[in-house]
C-alpha cells in the first residue's frame, strides 16, 4: 500500500514551498477490523549523500511484518527510482521483491519470489513506493485526477487516482486539514477501495490511510506523531474544531 502540498503555516517558515521535497519522520497506529490487537507503522524520507533520497515504510502487528524501501534521485522535477526492496515476513510464505532500475541501459532487473525479473525501462515508470510521492507531488500542484505506470512484480500496472475533496482528519497529533485522495479500480475487475489523507499544512504528510480488500476485510493506519524538516507535526486541539 498512498502518496501531495501548498502554502504551510505561517509559524513554520521552513515548510514554506508545497512542491519542495522536505525529509520527514512519521509514526502510525495500524488496525485490521478483523484483529483484536493494534499494530505499527513508521514512514520516512532522508536524504541520502550521494543526492538520492530513501523512502522507508515498516509496520508489523502480531508475529508479521513488512519492509519497503525506494531509493530514487530527482531528473528536474520527477521521480526516478534507482532500488526497491520490499519483504514481508510471518504469518504465511515470505514474500521478497527486489527491482534494480538501470537508466543508462533503460533495463529493470531483479526478482520477485525468487523469480527473475528483466523489463525494459521507460521514462515515467515508478516503484510501488515512490509513486506515493509522485502523488504527493501532483496534489501538492493542485492536479485532482492523476496516473501512474507502476513496476509491480514482472508487470507494469497503471495506477490511477483522484482527488475527492478537503476534509478534516483527527490524529494524535491534533486535528489536521488534509486532501482526501482515492485509488481509481474498475468496478468490473475489483471491489477494492483505497483512501489515503494528506496534511494540507505540512508538506502533505501522509496522516491517514483507508483499505478495504475484496473479501470485506479493513486495514487503516492513522498518524501517530511525525516531524517534517525538524518541525514536530501540530494541528488544532481535538477538542473541537
Amino acid at each position: 500500500m498512498r502518496l501531495l502540498f501548498a502554502a504551510l503555516l505561517c509559524t513554520l517558515p521552513l515548510l514554506s514551498t508545497a512542491t519542495e521535497r522536505l525529509p520527514f519522520n512519521a509514526s502510525y497506529t495500524a488496525d485490521w477490523k478483523q484483529l483484536p490487537v493494534s499494530g505499527s507503522a513508521e514512514r520516512s524520507l532522508k536524504k541520502l549523500e550521494s543526492g538520492q533520497w530513501e523512502y522507508r515504510f515498516r509496520a508489523s502487528m502480531l508475529v508479521a511484518e513488512l519492509t519497503e524501501t525506494s531509493v530514487f534521485h530527482q531528473q528536474g522535477s520527477k521521480i526516478q527510482p534507482d532500488t526497491y526492496r520490499f519483504v514481508r515476513s510471518g504469518l504465511g510464505r515470505k514474500k521478497e521483491i527486489n527491482h534494480d532500475f538501470d537508466w543508462q541501459n533503460m533495463l529493470i532487473t531483479g526478482s520477485d519470489r525468487g523469480d527473475s525479473i528483466k523489463l525494459t525501462l521507460k521514462n515515467g515508470f515508478l516503484d510501488k513506493s515512490s509513486y506515493q510521492l509522485a502523488l504527493r507531488d501532483d496534489v501538492a500542484k493542485g492536479e485532482t485526477s492523476m496516473s501512474y505506470q507502476v513496476v509491480d512484480g514482472d508487470e507494469i500496472d497503471t495506477y490511477d487516482f483522484r482527488v475527492l475533496g478537503s476534509e478534516k482528519v483527527r490524529t494524535k497529533a491534533g486535528l489536521l486539514d488534509a486532501i482526501k485522495v482515492e485509488r481509481v479500480r474498475d468496478p468490473t475487475k475489483s471491489s477494492r477501495t483505497t483512501v489515503l489523507w494528506f496534511a494540507k499544512d505540512w508538506n502533505y504528510l501522509l496522516v491517514r490511510l483507508h483499505q478495504k480488500e475484496e473479501d470485506g476485510k479493513e486495514y487503516q493506519i492513522m498518524l501517530k506523531e511525525g516531524e517534517v524538516n525538524g518541525q514536530p507535526v501540530k494541528g488544532a486541539s481535538n477538542s473541537g474544531e
